[in-house]
């Protein structure tokens, strides 16, 4: 899918794959003999070479594992993503064109698009989120350089600002605040929640990154939130954004956390709040339900 957009580079050596993910060497060979993964195209030398695409399906792998799934049953799950993404793939296929191209205003005509076809949920869950995860694995990669990604994620954060104003007038009585972990740096995965919680009626209080935990608690008191949702996706911050919501639970609000910090169970033992998983329109939904049930108690 991304080779076209992001450039003809011979790709990344098992080395550097694996340094990159965290995964042993042996281990991406082995899902590879036995499961089919990640089948790479070969140097003259017989050397392994992975592409953007065999990239992303080993950090699914990995991360599938990591939340508990069997090794056979995760392989199932990247192998049937690979080939049931349509009508989705071309489309992320041309947001990603917009990297190669630079010219962001095809992206907001494509998303234009994309939200009429498929509705806002999907466009955002299916074509932004799947596109933005692959842009990052481009750049982490080398094929493709920092101002291709930058350009995107502005653009992509321009076209979520221009949606969300376009939104309904809040009908919802309870504010929910959103914010990144103290040390967390990557807030678009946050500002698609916004959108999404916004167009359902709430009003919500969106305060990105760099927020302390006693930042964040006065936040919570000053807006009266009913609900505080706190997104952290670096294992290394986990210790600062379970302090944050800590902090937080000492407040009256309705405390939610997502994001890749917390992807296996035990990385959530004793943290205060509800988990919201991975899946973008059942996080919202599961806010949504839980503070309309609290109303009505």
């Amino acid at each position: 899918m991304a080779s076209r957009v992001l450039g003809s580079g011979g790709g990344l050596s098992i080395r550097a794959v694996s340094e990159l993910l965290g995964i042993p060497a042996p281990t991406i060979r082995s899902w590879e003999r036995r499961y089919g993964l990640a089948r790479t195209a070969r140097t003259g030398g017989g050397h392994r070479r992975y592409t953007t695409t065999d990239i992303a399906d080993l950090r699914l792998m990995r991360d599938e594992i990591s939340r508990g799934r069997r090794t056979a049953q995760a392989a199932v799950l990247v192998r049937d993503a690979a080939t049931s993404v349509e009508p989705y793939a071309s489309f992320v296929h041309a947001f990603l064109d917009v990297a190669a191209t630079r010219q962001a205003r095809r992206l907001d005509v494509l998303l234009d698009y994309c939200r009429e076809r498929f509705g806002l949920d999907e466009a955002i869950c299916r074509v932004v989120l799947p596109g933005m995860r692959l842009i990052g694995v481009a750049w982490q990669t080398g094929r493709c350089d920092i101002s291709q990604e930058h350009l995107l994620t502005q653009a992509t954060r321009d076209w979520l600002q221009k949606v969300r104003s376009q939104g309904p007038v809040p009908w919802q009585p309870d504010p929910i605040v959103l914010s990144c972990g103290p040390a967390d740096l990557h807030t678009i995965g946050l500002e698609a929640m916004e959108v999404l919680l916004a167009h359902r009626g709430w009003e919500c209080h969106l305060f990105g990154k760099g927020i302390s935990p006693s930042d964040l608690t006065a936040a919570i008191n000053r807006t009266r939130a009913a609900a505080t949702i706190v997104v952290s996706h670096i294992a290394s911050h986990r210790r600062a954004t379970v302090a944050a919501l800590q902090a937080a639970a000492g407040t009256s609000t309705q405390l939610f956390y997502a994001g890749n910090a917390f992807l296996m169970p035990s990385t959530r033992k004793s943290v205060p709040g509800t988990y919201l998983g991975e899946n973008l329109t059942e996080a919202v939904e599961t806010v949504s339900g839980s503070l309309q049930a609290a109303k009505g108690s």
